[in-house]
């Protein structure tokens, strides 16, 4: 599990992605993503966790621009 927690962490730095992408590349859910990354990864590895913690709450910030620009294209058609 530490591994798996290090190595999500390094995929959402890397890439920028959101919890629900990173959980689509590894095959695992949104919620274990979650986990690994708020509960278990700051018990083994704090520098990590403040990095990753940083691209996460920058999504956070931008998520509801990324729902509005979903729901255009969804009544726009394109």
């Amino acid at each position: 599990m530490e591994e798996r927690a290090c190595d999500l962490a390094l995929y959402i730095i890397e890439h920028r992605a959101t919890v629900r992408g990173a959980a689509k590349q590894f095959g695992i859910s949104k919620s274990t993503v979650h986990k690994d990354l708020s509960q278990r990864l700051p018990a083994f590895n704090r520098a990590l966790y403040l990095q990753v913690k940083e691209v996460l709450d920058l999504n956070k910030a931008e998520r509801h621009i990324r729902g509005g620009i979903a729901t255009r294209r969804k009544y726009k058609g394109s």
